[in-house]
């Protein structure tokens, strides 16, 4: 049976530490449903341009936004196709995690390239194990990597299968498992084409099925997709003796740690935005109060001295920069005397 090789540094338990704490926030924070449809919408939108795009798919965000609105987008018919199989995929992923599917297969990854390669592979390759020799090159031509030999490929995929159901993946923090399948899908390059945008879904499926982004909220490719070269070097760092993928794996958790931050400043965002709404009349506050109000979102209360601190002020001029917080229910008073502290008002 396929068992990965790695190492736990300091820099993925860091990244770990920093992923779970804007997971907390995303799945804890009050927004209203509408937001979350938005949240949800955006996420696809960015997998799926960012994740073609990391193959050379031409459109821009914006084109696949149009494309996806049903509007008329001037394009080539090859980088429209990627794109809309792509967000069958995301669908499909959706059905999976509806039906509560608890186990990973062989058929469910092929169902995932099939469905990628819809319209531009011949059927005897969509869907469908490589049948011939494949190598990785850069854009220069040249090889960087060359793929396992035709006839062990069957063969890796169960045991890689076999892996990704068994005790021992099943105990792994969720990010780790999704970065180790990753990589291994690439390793393999199990099809023709289509290897990294199959691999990219599979470890967003294992997300989903963890419980790890319930909300689907999350877009990870667009941090591939901001820097590509270093997605390919991160993924070339493995010794292809050793397949020791901890380098890989800080670069991927930095990812998720990176991707799960900019999801958690828009959810806080959208939350603030909320209870300024809902709070009676029209309130108007400066930069030092908002500055406060993003303070209480990640962190349970705060104090005069804290806010004198913050702001270089003096005890005076911090309890005039709350007073209009407590005033309008925004924050409450919690405590008494030097014990007096400040949270969020429920």
């Amino acid at each position: 049976m396929y068992k990965p090789n790695s190492q736990t540094t300091n820099k993925v338990i860091n990244h770990i530490a920093e992923i779970s704490v804007a997971r907390e926030v995303i799945l804890n924070a009050p927004i209203l449903p509408q937001w979350e449809v938005k949240l949800r919408k955006e996420a696809i939108l960015k997998m799926a341009h960012h994740s073609t795009s990391i193959e050379g798919n031409r459109l821009t965000l914006e084109q696949v936004e149009d494309l996806l609105a049903g509007k008329e987008v001037p394009a080539w018919e090859k980088d429209k196709i990627e794109v809309e199989n792509y967000v069958k995929v995301l669908e499909y992923i959706d059905q999976l995690g509806s039906k509560e599917q608890t186990k990973l297969t062989e058929e469910i990854i092929l169902e995932i390239h099939r469905l990628t390669t819809k319209g531009l592979l011949d059927e005897s390759g969509s869907g469908h194990y490589r049948k011939v020799p494949v190598a990785v090159v850069n854009g220069f031509g040249r090889t960087v990597f060359g793929p396992p030999e035709v006839e062990e490929v069957p063969k890796l995929m169960r045991n890689f299968v076999a892996w990704l159901n068994n005790e021992e993946a099943a105990e792994l923090y969720p990010v780790l498992m999704s970065g180790i399948s990753h990589y291994e899908l690439v390793r393999i390059h199990p099809f023709v084409d289509g290897n990294g945008r199959t691999a990219r879904a599979l470890a967003t499926l294992i997300l989903y099925l963890r419980g790890f982004d319930t909300k689907r909220f999350f877009a990870l490719d667009d941090y591939y997709n901001e820097d590509r070269s270093r997605y390919y070097v991160a993924l070339q760092t493995v010794d292809p003796k050793t397949i020791d993928i901890t380098k890989w794996l800080e670069y991927f958790t930095e990812g998720v740690a990176v991707s799960m931050g900019r999801v958690k400043k828009a959810i806080l965002d959208l939350s603030l935005d909320r209870r300024l709404k809902e709070a009676k009349g029209q309130i108007y506050l400066d930069d030092r109060q908002m500055t406060i109000l993003k303070h209480l979102q990640t962190n349970s209360r705060i104090t005069i001295s804290e806010i004198q601190s913050m702001f270089g002020i003096s005890r005076e001029m911090a309890n005039r920069v709350i007073r209009p917080l407590l005033e309008n229910g925004l924050v409450a008073r919690q405590g008494k005397g030097r014990a007096t502290y400040y949270e969020l008002a429920q």
